[in-house]
């Protein structure tokens, strides 16, 4: 077998690889220094090493692939949690998909904030009985779960692919980050990606969409053809802000990535419909009926009077970026997409979302679809 050392040429969708443990592993990085160590809190700290929308990907004659990996998960003492997975793509064609069976694990217990780790082994990812000619083959790792990459080994070379397509740098939330989504490959900035074939560096990070200044700056320095942002919701659930402090925040955010990509087609995204919050503001708190249970569901724990004094809903935030957008007509460049037009009160009849704010994965490929429709077709705002 044949060792391919793991490289960012080879490695997509990240800032960094970061050796660590003597160079044995290369710990997955969606941030790059210093701002993970100086700006991110613990929460962004643990869901930037979330490979959401990472993957290798290359060219090769390999009949025989092994991957081996080493994550780390979160779980939630009395609540089941699915196990990341794996998905495989020769030819844009999925071929795999396989969840992970080992790792390291902190079990949290919601009830009492005590964390528990437990070690464990490497993951294995065999992928075998490949046709011997020549293929693209895409392995996408899991999303959910942070991830070092250990070894890459095959048969015959792997060699890196140069991609002409658009990059697409998209920030946004848990949703974006692609929470309760079954695969990698199902979350619906990925499923928008493929159907609209550019390349996506996914910024979607759980409980991290802020409007934090140092993101911005982010989003500024990467190389992107295409960029959007989706904010709202995470400045909803955590009582983040009020409208007077949004507003002016926003506008900085826009400013700033503007800075680095004054003409990009720049589009911004307000919330998906979300009923615990489109009229009561946060803070969000899990419902403790719904943890006896076993289950985890989240309520809005703020009064619908405090609206009047600057509380922040849904509602109120898809009408404030709204204004945003509209305040800044001298830029051409830039849109508006309503969210609700990606996911709507009507949607969650038909597709209510489980736990009351992250879409199932069939309603991530709805709002994935939905996406690459309004935002990547000809003449749509990222459309080519």
């Amino acid at each position: 077998m044949i060792t391919t050392p793991l490289t960012l040429d080879l490695v997509r969708g990240g800032a960094e690889l970061e050796p660590i443990e003597h160079g044995s592993r290369l710990r997955l990085h969606r941030l790059p220094l210093p701002y993970r160590s100086r700006e991110a809190d613990a929460q962004l700290t643990m869901v930037e090493r979330q490979p959401s929308g990472i993957h290798l990907r290359f060219r090769t004659t390999a009949t025989a692939i092994v991957l081996r990996l080493h994550a780390t998960r979160v779980s939630y003492r009395g609540l089941e949690r699915a196990r990341g997975q794996v998905d495989v793509l020769v030819d844009d064609v999925l071929v795999q998909r396989r969840p992970l069976e080992a790792g390291d694990a902190l079990e949290l217990d919601l009830s009492t904030g005590d964390a528990t780790p437990r070690p464990g082994e490497d993951d294995v990812v065999t992928v075998g009985a490949l046709a011997p000619a020549e293929k693209t083959v895409e392995i996408w790792l899991p999303h959910n779960e942070q991830v070092d990459l250990v070894s890459l080994d095959s048969d015959a070379p792997l060699a890196p692919i140069d991609d002409p397509r658009p990059v697409w740098v998209h920030h946004g939330s848990s949703i974006s980050h692609g929470s309760n989504a079954a695969a990698p490959t199902e979350i619906w900035p990925v499923v928008a990606a493929r159907a609209a074939g550019v390349q996506l560096r996914n910024l979607g990070f759980g409980g991290s969409a802020m409007v934090d200044p140092f993101l911005a700056r982010v989003i500024r320095d990467q190389d992107a053809d295409l960029i959007s942002v989706k904010l709202g919701i995470n400045v909803v659930n955590a009582d983040a802000m009020r409208a007077r402090a949004f507003v002016p925040a926003v506008h900085g955010f826009l400013d700033t990535i503007r800075e680095g990509h004054p003409d990009t087609p720049l589009l911004v995204v307000s919330p998906i419909h979300s009923g615990i919050h489109e009229k009561t503001p946060g803070p969000g708190a899990f419902d403790p009926d719904s943890l006896r249970d076993g289950a985890a569901r989240f309520v809005a724990t703020g009064s619908a009077a405090e609206v009047a004094r600057g509380a922040l809903t849904l509602e109120v935030v898809r009408d404030l970026l709204a204004g945003v957008v509209a305040a800044r007509a001298d830029d051409p460049a830039l849109h508006y997409l309503d969210g609700l037009s990606l996911y709507g009160a009507d949607d969650a009849v038909a597709h209510p979302l489980p736990d009351g704010l992250h879409p199932d994965t069939e309603t991530h490929r709805l709002i994935g679809e939905r996406f690459a429709a309004a935002a990547f077709a000809a003449g749509a705002p990222l459309g080519r």
